[in-house]
């Protein structure tokens, strides 16, 4: 079983920043693609940054400038790094990671999720 814990949410003023980490842990898995997803009230879970095994990465549109998407692969964790954060960034954020855990079928798994509050 392969289980992603998240930490470094919190509340931020406006222009602010967080760092949020998530790393996995398990038996003998294989990480293809990890990234991060959010989710306010009312709202869908939405893609905020992705990146693959060799490092390349995806942002939404909205976040582009603003925040870094990095891994330690050595560690099974990944990061985003979020600067100049708006109110409109609040919401639940969540890891997620594309992997293969021994002999299972690849599939998504989730973190428990982390809430971003950006306030004044």
């Amino acid at each position: 079983q392969v289980q992603l814990v998240e930490s470094g949410g919190g509340l931020v003023q406006p222009g602010g920043s967080l760092r949020l980490s998530c790393a996995a842990s398990g038996r003998a898995f294989t990480i293809y693609v990890m990234g991060w997803y959010r989710q306010a009230p009312g709202d869908k879970r939405e893609l905020v940054a992705t990146i693959t095994s060799g490092g390349s990465t995806n942002y939404a549109d909205s976040v582009k400038g603003r925040f870094t998407i990095s891994r330690d692969s050595a560690k099974h964790t990944v990061y985003l790094q979020m600067n100049s954060l708006k109110p409109e960034d609040t919401a639940v954020y969540f890891c997620n990671a594309d992997l293969r855990a021994g002999w299972n079928p690849r599939r998504d798994y989730w973190g428990q999720g982390t809430q971003v509050t950006v306030s004044s």
